[in-house]
This record gives C-alpha cells, sequence and structure tokens, in this order.
C-alpha cells in the first residue's frame, strides 16, 4: 500500500472490502471526527464489530495498528478545516486551493508505474487511439486526444455515443481504446470498451471506483482520487485529478516516442499564422 492518508486510503482502496471491514470503513469515514477521540474498543462499539476487525482494516489499509491509524486520521481531519481570512471567515479560494492540492497528492499516490508503463507502450504503437467519455470526462477525453495529436498520434474523442461506437468498431487491429469515467458505470462509456475488448482491443479504463462496470473490460486500469458530488458542480478535484494522471501517462509516451519532439514543433509551426 502506497502512503498517503487514512482518509484518502479509506476513499480509494483498490481492492474490494469484506462486508464487515467495509461496515468499519464507512462509520469511520462518516464520523472522522469522532473516530479520532476513541479507543480501538470504542470505534469497534460504534461500529458493530470486534477488535480484531477494527486492526485487520488498519493492517489491510498498510498502518501498523489502530493508533497509527488514529493518527494519520487526526492529520486528515485537521487539514481539512477551513483556513480562515484576516477577518475570521472562511477563505473559499485557500479552500479550493488546498482541496486540488491534495487531491493531486492523492492522485499520485495511487501511480502503479508498472500499469502505466503497459499503457504508454500500447498507445506509443497503436495505430489509432478512441478516447471516450461523457459530460465532463468527454472534455477531458477531447483533451488528451488533442495532446497525443501534438505529437503523431492518430487519436479520436466523440461526443456523440453512437459515433463514438461506430468509429470504435472500426479501428485497425492493436488499436487503443480509454474509456473515462469517474464513477465507472458510464453506461455509454462502459459499452465502448465492452465493444472495444469484443473486437480484440486493447482498453483502458480511467476511474476512481475499482469495483465498477467500466474495470470489467479493461486490459490496464489507471485511478484517479477524486470523484464528483452528484449534487453538486465541484469538479475541479476530478478534472485535476485525471488530468494529472494523463498528463503522466503523456510523459511516458513521450519516452517511447523519439520523433515526438519533432512532431511538437511540427504542430505549433502548423498553427503559427492563427496569432498574431
Amino acid at each position: 500500500m502506497a502512503s498517503g492518508g487514512a482518509l484518502g486510503r479509506l476513499r480509494h482502496q483498490t481492492t474490494p472490502l469484506s462486508p464487515t471491514l467495509q461496515r468499519v470503513a464507512d462509520h469511520v469515514v462518516r464520523h472522522a471526527d469522532t473516530v479520532i477521540y476513541q479507543t480501538i474498543t470504542e470505534l469497534a462499539a460504534s461500529a458493530g464489530v470486534s477488535e480484531a476487525t477494527v486492526t485487520r482494516l488498519c493492517r489491510k489499509l498498510g498502518f501498523a495498528g489502530f493508533h497509527a491509524f488514529k493518527i494519520a486520521l487526526a492529520s486528515d481531519v485537521a487539514s481539512r478545516e477551513a483556513i480562515p481570512d484576516l477577518d475570521g471567515t472562511p477563505d473559499p479560494t485557500a479552500q479550493l486551493v488546498r482541496q486540488t492540492c491534495r487531491v493531486l497528492e492523492d492522485t499520485t499516490q495511487l501511480v502503479n508505474p508498472a500499469v502505466l508503463d503497459g499503457v504508454a507502450q500500447a498507445i506509443a504503437r497503436a495505430p489509432r487511439v478512441e478516447l471516450t467519455g461523457q459530460g465532463n470526462s468527454g472534455l477531458v477525453a477531447q483533451y488528451f486526444a488533442h495532446r497525443l495529436m501534438r505529437i503523431g498520434i492518430t487519436a479520436i474523442a466523440c461526443a456523440d455515443p453512437h459515433t463514438a461506437a461506430v468509429s470504435v468498431s472500426t479501428l485497425p487491429r492493436g488499436g487503443v481504446v480509454i474509456g473515462i469515467s469517474s464513477s465507472g458505470s458510464t453506461i455509454d462509456t462502459v459499452q465502448h470498451l465492452r465493444l472495444a475488448q469484443a473486437h480484440g482491443h486493447y482498453t483502458v479504463a480511467l476511474t476512481h471506483r475499482a469495483s465498477s462496470p467500466v474495470t470489467r473490460y479493461a486490459s490496464a486500469v489507471l485511478f484517479t482520487a477524486a470523484q464528483e458530488a452528484p449534487l453538486t458542480d465541484s469538479v475541479l478535484a476530478t478534472l485535476s485529478s485525471q488530468t494529472l494522471m494523463l498528463e503522466l501517462l503523456y510523459t511516458a509516451i513521450l519516452a517511447r516516442r523519439p520523433e515526438a519532439h519533432t512532431m511538437l514543433r511540427v504542430t505549433a509551426e502548423s498553427v503559427v499564422e492563427k496569432k498574431y
């Protein structure tokens, strides 16, 4: 388990927890402010489990025991407190910056170098790369398609899901399909990866959820550290996490495309007359 805060490890656990362990995890996330003052006996009683179950969860998350877990949890609770402005009121700008920085740090903890390297290798030699995503994830898909085009990789991000399905079905042998979905449950994105897998293509899921439909049809999974709340429009954390992971992937691809730097110059020159 990579290093990181207690809440971050709970929320981004990449392997399914048993129902009993999940009960403790859910309780800690909901009542973190109280748990930091509890003994292991008190937490076990509050969650309705045994002390041994609490210890198992702590060790599964990479902590030596409950005490080490509680220290990390106390640090998480302290760091999420509102940052007051000079007049004593919460500073929304500082809060947003702190949240974004924390998400970026959490994202780096989820990087699996071996998986990232495998995805980069597949993209670097692919005849065409398809990117699929809906809503905000669709915008990120278009962004990364543009990044790949700049270094000479044929990449397409279709906004219309029907067009995307047709494009995926005509992908040449050796193609790569990247599905972006924070929830991992976006129907169109899941269907596109399933279609790609049925045609024998290399598929990649970029998601926050390890146990989600989109991962079932992925040759490789890249994890992000944040997801959007369904009833808010606060998407900066999600977009920041997705973009950072894709930038790390882009850097890995550059190392496998010796011609990339030449292509960057060529593509930059192609639009020079579009600027004053």
